[in-house]
Order: C-alpha cells, then structure tokens, then sequence
C-alpha cells in the first residue's frame, strides 16, 4: 500500500470533513430520506430520489476520506532536517526570472492542493523542480506556456 505524503493542516481538515459528514450531513440525509418516504408512492417521488442520491454521495465521500487517512504519510515539515534544502511541506518564496514577479507558494499533497491559497501539488511540475533545490538556485521549469526559470528567494518550515 503506498503512502499518500500529506501535511499536517491537510489531515486536520480532512479529519474535519469527515466529522461534518458523519455527524451532520449522514443525519440530514437520513431525516429527507424518511421525509419523503412519509409522502407516500416512492416511484413517482423526486424528494426520494433526490435524498438518496445525496446519500449516495455523502458515504462515497466517507468512504474516501477514511481511506485517504488510513495511507496518509503526516508530515510536518517543522520536524524535517532539511538543511535548507526544499522539500514536501516548505514554503518557498520564488521570482520570475522574466518578469520579477515574485510568488509564494507551500508544496503539499495532491488533495490539498488549492493554487488560490498558495498551495501547490507535490506532483506539479514546478514542485517537481523545486525539490532538493535551495535559496539562491535558479530553476528552470517546463509549463503548459513554455519554459519558465525562477530564481530561489527564501525556503521555510512551517
């Protein structure tokens, strides 16, 4: 079974989902599934259907979280030896070459990555670059819109 790598705000919420679900969600759904049972012939009820497809959702998502869990790798890049090197979990601190435009962005798991947040996936192509690389290193990365190069401005745990 292999390890989905995973930081530690990443397993809190995905912990946090799965409680929302379970305790909220599950119990709605069961409540609009009896409602509408209450209304008589199920065949011809959209209220039914409706409620039972969201189950279906909700305990399909329960189901994917739980077992995300059970492969998640929790790593916590604070307690990493990383002798300032970028690795999973490092806030980096980046500028465009071309442009001077200067990003910054965590390297996280698949699942937790949200580009509006600042968070990119382990496995994108620029997080692929940016591995094992440290301050001050000049990047070279091959995008969708051709090569870009950036230039290492600060690395951090958190």
């Amino acid at each position: 079974m292999q390890k989905i790598p995973m930081t530690i705000n990443g397993a809190e919420q995905l912990k946090e989902e799965l409680r929302r679900l379970k305790t909220v969600e599950r119990p709605k759904v069961i409540q609009a599934i009896a409602d509408a049972r209450a209304n008589g012939d199920l065949s011809e009820n959209a209220d039914y259907d409706a409620a039972r497809e969201r189950q279906g959702f909700v305990e399909g998502r329960i189901i994917e979280i739980e077992n995300k869990l059970a492969m998640a790798h929790v790593i916590d890049p604070a307690e990493l030896n990383a002798e300032g090197r970028i690795v999973f979990g490092a806030i980096v601190e980046v500028a465009d070459s071309d442009s001077g435009y200067i990003s910054t962005f965590q390297i996280v798991g698949d699942d937790e990555a949200d580009i509006k947040q600042g968070k990119i996936s382990i496995s994108s192509p620029v997080s692929r670059a940016l591995i094992g690389k440290a301050d001050g290193d000049e990047v070279e990365v091959q995008t969708p819109a051709g090569v870009r190069s950036y230039e290492i401005i600060s690395i951090r745990y958190e």
